[in-house]
């Protein structure tokens, strides 16, 4: 199976050759062509982690299989404008709800519970967690960058940029700076990742264009 991304930078597609017997697994509503035989097989993979994904991770209950009879590919799309990145997994990769968008049915997924330190500039306090090898499609919001950190070497990353970490890595969320600069600095919550390991971050901010969106929205006063 062979994978290409097309269009990068604020459109990406994501190009799946699938040969004979050839399979992968994506979000639903995320295809956006299929051609050649291709058939399609929808399923819970399992009810227990369904509902953990659904209720706890904030994804679809229903995941698409698509299982090639013949030489055949399909092209699958985020929702947001934004990059594709295809990484290797190889162990544990960590990443946040909306950024998943197709992996091979070798990597087992479910939903991770990190406490209250994994509270995400509001995406919950839940991740996907992927296990095995195989490779996984991520999506960005913007651009994406992956960070390479040397063991012991820290770095600072504002939580709403962030797409997808190593299981390797070691991280924490604080309050950026005092409570001074936490209200009035405009950043609110940073993790702090200490490596050996990879971080993949997007140069766009997801909930803070959400709130950009809502401030210009005309308010109901209430008055006639």
């Amino acid at each position: 199976m062979k994978y290409e991304v097309q269009y990068k930078g604020s459109y990406a597609i994501l190009r799946i050759m699938l040969p004979l017997g050839a399979e992968v697994l994506a979000e639903p509503g995320a295809m956006v062509y299929m051609r050649g035989p291709v058939e399609i097989q929808t399923s819970t993979g399992g009810i227990w982690k369904a509902l953990k994904r659904t209720f706890l991770g904030g994804e679809s209950f229903f995941m698409n299989k698509y299982l090639s009879k013949g030489d055949a590919e399909i092209g699958v799309a985020p929702e947001l404008p934004g990059d594709v990145e295809v990484v290797q997994v190889s162990g544990t990769l960590y990443v946040q709800s909306t950024s998943y968008l197709a992996s091979d049915t070798s990597l087992d997924l479910d939903v991770s519970f990190g406490g209250f330190k994994s509270f995400f500039a509001g995406e919950g306090i839940f991740l996907l967690k992927l296990q095995g090898y195989g490779d996984v499609a991520v999506s960005s919001f913007g651009a994406i960058k992956m960070l390479q950190l040397e063991p012991g070497e820290t770095i600072t990353i504002d939580t709403g940029h962030v797409v997808a970490f190593d299981g390797s890595v070691t991280w924490n969320v604080r309050t950026f700076g005092g409570l001074k600069s936490t209200l009035f600095g405009g950043e609110g919550l940073v993790c702090e990742f200490r490596g050996p390991g990879r971080v993949y971050i997007q140069t766009r901010n997801y909930p803070a264009f959400v709130e950009w969106i809502k401030s210009l929205i005309p308010r109901d006063t209430g008055s006639r």
